[in-house]
């Protein structure tokens, strides 16, 4: 009994090492931490279909990120999958606030150039189907 709560207390030990020399090589962070410093820093924007007729496209505004000015070449209405708020900047400075609501559908005309910025705490995620 005594040998094995030898071992027992020995494997604890080896573990807590491991534990403290884990932690200590990612510089003290906490894993939570290290997630956060790597969360996109822009909007992302996969095509998930495209034919002769539509684009479409998965965007995803992470809190307190903006996505940068761009111009829409074609219309398009957006699908919101994830509602929110985003601020739409023009380059004449004006801005437009738009409080997005899950279920929620909107339209844009072709080449509006704007920078949307997610302000609030939680990502916004919009289906773009883009028309040709």
């Amino acid at each position: 009994m005594t040998k094995r709560l030898g071992v027992f207390t020995a494997g604890v030990a080896v573990g807590v090492v491991f534990m403290a020399l884990s932690f200590a090589s990612v510089g003290g962070t906490s894993r939570v931490e290290t997630a956060q410093q790597k969360a996109p820093s822009k909007a992302t924007s996969k095509i998930v279909l495209e034919n002769a007729r539509v684009r479409v496209r998965d965007v995803t505004f992470p809190a307190g990120v903006s996505a940068g000015m761009h111009t829409h070449d074609l219309a398009h209405v957006g699908v919101i999958i994830q509602g929110g708020t985003l601020i739409f900047k023009s380059p004449d400075g004006k801005s437009e606030t738009a409080k997005l609501d899950t279920g929620g559908v909107g339209y844009r005309d072709a080449n509006v150039t704007h920078d949307p910025m997610n302000p609030g705490k939680t990502p916004v995620r919009v289906i773009e189907v883009e028309l040709k």
